[in-house]
């Protein structure tokens, strides 16, 4: 499968309706799709929100007032994984003109289901080397976007005049993909300071808050300054924690992660628990593949969302943050751009370089 890098197109419970045969909308001129996700569905105010955040922008809809959704659009919740195949099946049979699935544990499914209909059009999100000419793949370079929290997070501390500060990661369930966002969060800490101090943790689900409430909770009390979460609903227990403590007085972060969650860590008014968030602009390969639907030019492809072409980046609300380390992270965002720094995206490329410590739980595979 050819493998390109391209600028974005446009910057931006769950039950089906079934509505017969899905192909193709003759009065609308739009393709049909449907959202299928995991169990933590599209309100996880994270990765799965960002996915339907883009298909309601295709649509022209907007989270209010999703006009369309049972008619051009909608979204399957999976509770749990045996229902992937299935929700993956029904979904074909219903001939929408795109199923989009989101996250690599829908691999398997994924690649079971889709040669069953050659002539459907499939995205994944997450996931690359399918090799199947109806999948499209779509995947983020969260190592760079991770780099620049990482950075920003240090320079906050710095700038709080923290001695040896100490930072954490708290991921949902191992894989490679989710070892992109802890890499990259490592390098940007210790492109500040050397020798930072390290932890991290994960909680092997997508959906368990207090997981990550418990575990932030014993961190902050060991002195762990910031923590950033690449955990899906998981990662909401680090933002209420950090709410719980900053409302109290404590000096300590959360750092959000693929949607800016800036308003989930308000705790008064004008201040938020959310120093800054990794955005990964899942909502720009939702919207980018149902263009290439509707302009009948869709095929099997790995299509990369970097930092060049914004698709992942951080964000700068917090006024807390501060403009001279808004300012010093953008420069460090165009050296990315530039080729002037490089990110490793891999565990064990990133000890070779000394850039990451031994102690870590981050898996490759």
């Amino acid at each position: 499968m050819k493998r390109v890098s391209l600028a974005i197109l446009v910057v931006l419970s769950i039950l089906a309706v079934s509505c017969g045969n899905k192909q193709g909308s003759a009065k609308s001129g739009q393709p049909t799709s449907r959202l299928l996700t995991d169990a933590t569905g599209i309100d996880d105010k994270s990765f799965n929100a960002a996915a339907w955040r883009g298909i309601l922008s295709f649509y022209g809809d907007t989270w209010e007032k999703p006009a369309q959704k049972g008619k051009l659009y909608d979204v399957v919740t999976a509770q749990t994984q045996d229902m992937y195949v299935p929700n993956l099946k029904q979904a074909s049979d219903e001939k929408y003109d795109l199923i989009i699935v989101t996250g690599f544990t829908f691999q398997d499914a994924l690649t079971e289901v889709a040669p069953q209909y050659p002539k459907q059009n499939y995205m994944i999100v997450d996931v690359e080397g399918i090799g199947q000419p109806n999948i499209m793949e779509a995947t983020f370079s969260e190592h760079e976007g991770s780099y620049l929290v990482g950075v920003a997070a240090a320079l906050k501390a710095k700038a709080d005049n923290i001695q040896n500060p100490k930072f954490g990661f708290i991921g949902g369930v191992p894989s490679a993909v989710i070892t992109k966002f802890e890499m990259g969060w490592v390098q940007g800490i210790r492109s500040v300071y050397p020798n930072a101090s390290l932890v991290d943790y994960y909680a092997n689900d997508w959906g368990k808050p207090e997981l990550a409430k418990a575990q932030a909770k014993n961190w902050y009390d060991s002195g762990v300054y910031a923590i950033f979460s690449a955990a899906g609903g998981t990662g909401g227990g680090t933002i209420n924690q950090a709410k719980e403590y900053r409302a109290q007085g404590k000096n300590v972060w959360a750092i959000g992660v693929d949607s800016d969650q800036y308003e989930d860590g308000i705790y008064a008014e004008g201040k938020s628990a959310v120093l800054t968030s990794m955005l990964k602009r899942v909502e720009s390969a939702t919207q980018y593949a149902l263009q290439k639907v509707k302009d009948k030019s869709f095929k099997g492809e790995t299509v990369v969302f970097d930092t060049k072409s914004d698709g992942v980046g951080f964000s700068d609300k917090n006024a807390e943050l501060g403009q001279d380390i808004v300012k010093q992270v953008n420069d460090i965002k165009a050296k990315i751009v530039a080729g002037e720094i490089k990110v490793i995206p891999t565990y064990a490329a990133a000890k070779e370089a000394g850039l990451a410590p031994d102690n870590l739980q981050a898996l490759d595979d």
